[in-house]
């Protein structure tokens, strides 16, 4: 019997573990693509091709494979995780939920998960952007004639992935994994067959050639750690998709594959530079014969389309936790799954993503000027996720903070380096992942400190309504049959919407029930924490309704829970009243001009609540409210 339960645990594991190829890998899978590419070729810092530097840089490229992703994202990270889940939201979100209000600079950690939030979109634009095109330039190897058919190619293939989002990936996504497995043994067998060739390239396991090489380009050294890096991206997704598929099976598919096939591939490709400099205008596609560069283009392609799905999904999540949180707002979220709550579909980050990275394709013009751009986003959210780290150790594992900070200080460090190097490229096309994520960085905290302030003016002349309640019996309103439900922030104040409800009808349902959601910080909540009923007088009742930043706000769903606390709901005999407010900005407020137009523009583009919390559409009743902010 025992060992019947661990052959069901390892077949478990493994399944699992092939699974998360597709999701978690597909971004540093296909960065062989065009990373010594970069390093040797690209148009900014470019590395002399001698064997000395090919050594070195492939060291390089080793050593941080082992240290920032294997040492600190797959064996320390995955340990801080957030109930099971990660990423640089639910970290943010475990820091505040450990401090218990020990945290004396509150207001720093939420700008910098936020900060990291926002990066993520910045690289998240460029990643289907480099990984496509980078794939279709393997037609130029094969022959010139297709140069001026790469750009239109790519785009037609990008257009294909961004149109096939709202039918959503839990058909095909079965097979993302096993594409991807075949995707890294193709990667270390061309790896394999030509370190055979030249096998002095192994002489790079080892840190002495990358110590040479910077102790003797010291200038050089430092800028080519920007081509580096793009070894590395996609490390961030190894804590982002814990959630998903646990970390023993992330680990698994490291450190048994993914690792060793990129460390293959990479000293393949150092080895064929050896024996041939000029294979630096593809070092990746000539690693294959000739005859197998089409087919090798084809897979390619459909690895880095398995890439950028990884990517849009993520950003697709990371976005209803923003909203769920309070700091985007409300957006339509289509669920493409009946099963899987993770697969959700957003048109309109979906399509503005699309708008971006064909822009980025077009603007760029290839995969070597794309790489100028990318990475600097990557380094930044790690060095934000090093800060979060050091404060759940303080907090979590009841660390002193010098302790703390000394524990994560080799990593700010080394992440802080490959952010400089990176840095370097801003004015070649760094700007732009730092542009796109400061402006995101900037609607969402326009967002959170517009919906504080609209509750606060919302608020500041609304009775009681524990006193309201109390008084309600002489107050001559005819009570009708029926259920009243008003949706409100705050369950200590009488929502506008129930006294303009007594202004227009002058009358009121029998039984009233005043709702709040929040969502947690928390990704689940239990169902015995789910709902928390109070009875009023005058058969008035007051719910809060508990959510984590993971799951669907189905209200009424929620609300059917409320029978066990004797308040019995027939959503076919009630009526939920919400508000639609109309935002004025006024100068003199507690927010700049500027800011308050922003926030009313996102405000009147916002998704109805209705919707959002899935209310029936016959049963919602909207009441309209001005508001000066």
């Amino acid at each position: 019997m025992e060992s019947s339960v661990q052959e069901r645990e390892s077949a478990r594991l493994t399944t699992l573990s092939i699974a998360a190829l597709g999701v978690v890998y597909g971004d540093i899978g296909t960065s062989p693509l065009y990373t010594l590419n970069t390093i040797f070729a690209g148009p900014h810092h470019a590395v002399p091709l001698t064997a000395d530097n090919v050594l070195g840089i492939l060291s390089l490229i080793f050593w941080s494979l082992v240290i920032v992703v294997t040492v600190k994202y797959v064996i320390l990270m995955l340990r801080a995780d957030n109930e099971g889940e990660g990423g640089i939201m639910a970290l943010m979100a475990l820091v505040l939920a450990k401090s218990e209000g020990q945290l004396r600079n509150r207001g720093l950690i939420l700008a910098l998960g936020l900060l990291g939030a926002a990066f993520f979109y910045g690289d998240g634009v460029i990643t289907p952007a480099i990984s496509v095109l980078s794939a279709v330039e393997g037609l130029e190897v094969a022959t010139p004639a297709f140069k001026p058919y790469v750009i239109p190619i790519t785009i037609s293939v990008l257009i294909g992935l961004f149109a096939a989002q709202r039918r959503g990936s839990a058909r095909i996504g079965a097979l993302f994994g096993p594409v991807m497995l075949g995707w890294f043994m193709i990667l270390a067998l061309l790896g394999i067959a030509n370190i055979v060739q030249s096998p002095s390239v192994l002489q790079a396991l080892s840190p002495m050639p990358a110590l040479a090489f910077l102790l003797a380009n010291p200038v050089l050294g430092f800028f080519s750690l920007g081509g580096v890096v793009l070894a590395l991206t996609g490390a961030e997704a190894l804590y982002a998709d814990m959630g998903h598929f646990g970390r023993n099976p992330i680990r698994l598919a490291w450190l048994v594959l993914v690792m060793p096939a990129l460390v293959l591939n990479y000293f393949g490709q150092g080895a064929l530079l050896l024996r041939d400099p000029k294979a630096i205008e593809n070092p990746f596609y000539l690693l294959a014969p000739h005859w197998a560069l089409y087919p090798l283009v084809l897979v390619s392609t459909v690895a880095t389309v398995i890439a950028s799905q990884a990517v849009i999904s993520g950003a697709f999540s990371i976005t209803r936790q923003a909203i769920q949180l309070g700091y985007a707002p409300r957006m339509q979220v289509q669920h493409t799954s009946g099963s899987q709550i993770g697969q959700i579909y957003l048109p309109a980050i979906n399509w503005t993503l699309l708008v971006a990275v064909i822009g980025l394709v077009i603007g760029f013009g290839s995969s070597a000027n794309l790489a100028a751009a990318y990475g600097i986003a990557v380094t930044a959210t790690m060095h934000i996720t090093n800060i979060l780290a050091s404060y759940v150790l303080r907090f979590s594992r009841h660390w002193s903070p010098w302790r703390a900070w000394l524990g994560v200080a080799p990593f700010i460090a080394i992440d802080l380096t490959f952010f400089s190097a990176t840095a370097a490229k801003i004015a070649d096309g760094g700007w732009f992942p730092l542009v796109f994520g400061l402006a995101i960085y900037l609607l969402l905290t326009t967002w959170k400190r517009g919906r504080l302030l609209f509750t606060k003016r919302i608020d500041h002349d609304a009775p009681d309504l524990a006193t309201y309640a109390k008084n309600f019996s002489g107050r001559a309103i005819a009570r009708v049959p029926g259920t009243a439900i008003f949706l409100t922030p705050s369950l200590n104040k009488v929502p506008n919407e129930l006294l303009h409800s007594l202004t227009h009808f002058k009358s009121l349902q029998e039984r009233v029930v005043f709702v709040s959601v929040t969502v947690l910080g928390v990704p689940k909540v239990a169902d015995g924490q789910r709902l928390r009923v109070d009875v009023l007088p005058n058969n008035f009742w007051r719910v809060g309704v508990y959510f984590g930043f993971v799951e669907e706000l189905n209200l009424p769903r929620a609300l059917a829970e409320c029978a066990k606390y004797g308040l019995a709901i027939d959503l076919g005999d009630c009526s939920f009243f919400l508000g639609r407010a109309t935002l004025f900005a006024s100068k003199g407020s507690e927010m700049s001009l500027w800011r308050e137009k922003l926030f009313i523009a996102m405000f009147r583009n916002s998704s109805n609540a209705g919707n959002f919390f899935t209310l029936p559409p016959d049963r919602v009743v909207e009441l309209g409210v001005q508001v000066v902010l």
